[in-house]
């Protein structure tokens, strides 16, 4: 499901009603209508708790699909969804995003935070700069990045090194950067 604010995994989500992208389906499975999942939970194989996967699927609109059964496959999760019986129709469901409304999300814990939570936030430094707005997240193999836009864009590494506080309640993140930089 992402990564927190502490560079931790965890699910990305968004407040409210809004919905909360778990993962994305990367193409079929086998002959019998498995798919493959990129899944951004922690543990990967936690977006089978979920019942209720919301797709887009093109040309055809909305769907919402149930996983009947799944397990880890390497890096991706495979699942058979019901209604999906065979590779024509898990193809018909690649790189669709799997969404499920933030209300289903437990609370993120101690410390952590939804990525979707944090977006739209002030970024300020720890000397009071206003830096920009959190725009969206950048998953690299080292660590998130924040990608923040003011008056440039800029992209901070989501590490403790850097990332002094969250508050919530303030809608602001305070970070360690040199604004220059």
């Amino acid at each position: 499901m992402g990564r927190s604010a502490t560079g931790e995994p965890s699910a990305p989500a968004g407040s409210g009603g809004r919905a909360v992208t778990l993962g994305r389906i990367a193409g079929p499975f086998g002959v019998r209508g498995w798919v493959k999942v990129k899944s951004y939970t922690d543990p990967r194989e936690g977006i089978l708790r979920y019942r209720a996967w919301h797709v887009d699927v093109p040309r055809a609109g909305s769907r919402i699909l149930e996983p009947l059964e799944g397990r880890l496959h390497g890096e991706f999760v495979v699942a058979r969804l019901a209604g999906v019986e065979d590779r024509d129709a898990a193809s018909s469901l690649a790189h669709c995003e799997i969404t499920v409304p933030r209300a289903d999300l437990p609370p993120p814990g101690e410390g952590r935070y939804y990525w979707t939570d944090l977006e739209g936030l002030e970024v300020v430094t720890t000397d009071g700069h206003l830096l920009g707005r959190l725009d969206h997240f950048v998953d690299t193999p080292a660590n998130p990045v924040m990608v923040v836009v003011g008056e440039r864009e800029r992209w901070l590494p989501m590490v403790p090194r850097h990332l002094r506080q969250v508050d919530l309640e303030r809608g602001r993140i305070v970070v360690d950067w040199d604004p220059e930089f």
